[in-house]
């Protein structure tokens, strides 16, 4: 008998990416696409929800081709997804209605502004969701485009119209029209769902003019949820789709993070730092988010702090695409270095406004302290520090928050790989940095997920054993020196808020 893999769809902001894994959870083929980023104007931010479907299945193809692996060698199927970006079809096409709206879009901003104005609001939806009131989150945009999409409300009252995240237009593609469904982490992203009774919330909904027929149904993010069409997927046997879980809480989950307290840090188009808390559901005092984490199977929910940074990664995609001063991510550690310090060069890059814990809608990107002799190495190196600072602004948050100190942070995504990147961050937050063996711990958080709900797995104790150390990296900066450039990156950050023009 042929050996048998888990596929996982790992869908972010910027592209694709398919990685195929053993029972070692090790990567056995790998493939990747971009798509492209729609800016129809300024806060703006739009994807082709069905050039994201065409890619993800062109890029499934690639990892199956290239690693000489069969369709029918797939034992399941696991989903990741970028989360709160939302997408409207229709039912019977199953053709989106409008662009999908993503998680970074601003358009919501003066809806979120009257909303947080409403005595009491703020608290009660906090108390329900576990989030605060910003554009970030789904609700108001799918309130927007009901509003804005002629006719749309009209259809949607009627059923006519399905909503989802990422992972609800991947299922319902991957089954053909069969599964209108999303889990419980995903659902907890959409300021819609209450995560203390695990319902979509009624009161929210009436209040945003949402109609119920239009949501999925909540599930575990660990279970069969249904088996791939064979019309849509290589015309295979049924391959049980089976694990889902939004990309932060799934990098948790693969960091092996399953116990109170401990915490990671995924570096994307944004950085998003998780903590562990269990069965806990704290409501932070420092503008954190409480999210559900993951449920398995029928276990109880678990949750997590989570501080939401909007930009770190997608700040370095500005450098190469945006300015155009340097080719690939890749050259930026070599750049950084090649100068002693940042010569007082700070970036700010709220691009998309700051999430956690500022939540400021209105501020824009800053570039500070630049002089005659300032070159693009003191640009790009200010765009990495600026990540490292904008982590200890969440970190420190969270510690306040939970009372738990920090000891360690396990690190992950593309940016995990670069050295003066992790050492510096180790050097702001005063702790050991680590970063595993498999730094895309997203995709394999969403495998683990699917292989423990079809048994190619057995339990999480197995999946423990599996992480592996790659490098570690101890705080090494002078402790005065330390402190002298956090400071003055608060001072860069306070020139940065309230900045964008139609703030009134």
């Amino acid at each position: 008998m042929s050996e048998s893999y888990v596929l996982s769809i790992d869908q972010g902001t910027t592209g694709t990416t398919v990685l195929i894994f053993d029972r070692d959870g090790a990567v056995r083929q790998r493939a990747y696409s971009e798509f492209a980023q729609h800016y129809p104007r300024p806060g703006w931010v739009e994807h082709d929800a069905t050039e994201i479907w065409k890619v993800t299945v062109s890029v499934i193809a690639d990892a199956l081709k290239q690693g000489g692996i069969k369709a029918s060698d797939i034992a399941a199927i696991g989903i990741t997804n970028q989360r709160e970006t939302v997408v409207l079809w229709d039912r019977k096409t199953g053709t989106p209605v409008h662009n999908a709206i993503v998680w970074q879009d601003r358009r919501t901003a003066k809806y979120c502004d009257e909303l947080a104005a409403k005595e009491g609001l703020p608290e009660r939806l906090r108390e329900k969701t576990g989030l605060v009131i910003d554009p970030y989150f789904s609700g108001t945009k799918v309130k927007w485009m009901l509003d804005n999409v002629p006719g749309l409300r009209a259809r949607a009252e009627k059923g006519e119209v399905a909503f989802g995240t990422i992972d609800s237009w991947l299922v319902w593609n991957l089954t053909g029209g069969k599964a209108h469904i999303t889990d419980v982490s995903n659902a907890s992203r959409t300021q819609l769902f209450n995560i203390h009774t695990l319902q979509w919330d009624d009161e929210i909904l009436d209040l945003m003019g949402i109609p119920k027929a239009i949501l999925p149904e909540v599930r575990p993010s660990s279970q069969v949820y249904g088996q791939t069409d064979p019309d849509m997927f290589f015309g295979t046997h049924g391959i049980p789709v089976a694990g889902i879980a939004g990309d932060q809480q799934a990098a948790l989950f693969g960091q092996a993070c399953h116990k109170p307290g401990m915490a990671k840090n995924t570096y994307g188009t944004g950085s998003f730092l998780l903590m562990n808390t269990g069965t806990e559901a704290p409501i932070s005092k420092e503008k954190l988010l409480t999210t559900i984490a993951w449920q398995i199977g029928d276990e109880p929910v678990e949750y997590a702090l989570e501080g939401a940074i909007f930009i770190t990664g997608a700040a370095v995609q500005w450098l190469r695409d945006g300015l155009g001063i340097i080719a690939s991510a890749s050259e930026t550690e070599k750049l950084a270095r090649s100068i002693d310090w940042n010569d007082g060069v700070y970036f700010v890059p709220a691009l998309t406004g700051l999430g956690a814990p500022h939540w400021d809608a209105y501020a824009r990107g800053t570039l500070l302290g630049l002089t005659r002799g300032t070159t693009r190495a003191h640009i790009v190196r200010a765009t990495l520090e600026s990540i490292c600072y904008q982590t200890r602004d969440v970190a420190e948050a969270m510690v306040r928050d939970s009372g738990i100190e920090l000891k360690e942070l396990r690190c992950d995504g593309g940016a995990s790989v670069n050295s003066f990147l992790m050492q510096f961050q180790a050097d702001q937050l005063g702790v050991t940095v680590e970063v595993p063996r498999v730094v895309e711990t997203t995709a394999l958080g969403a495998a683990y997920l699917a292989g423990l709900a079809t048994g190619y797995w057995q339990g999480r104790d197995e999946i423990a054993e599996k992480w592996q150390l790659a490098n570690r990296y101890e705080p090494k900066m002078d402790s005065a020196e330390k402190e002298r450039l956090y400071r003055r990156w608060l001072r860069a950050l306070e020139h940065s808020k309230g900045w964008a023009v139609h703030k009134t």
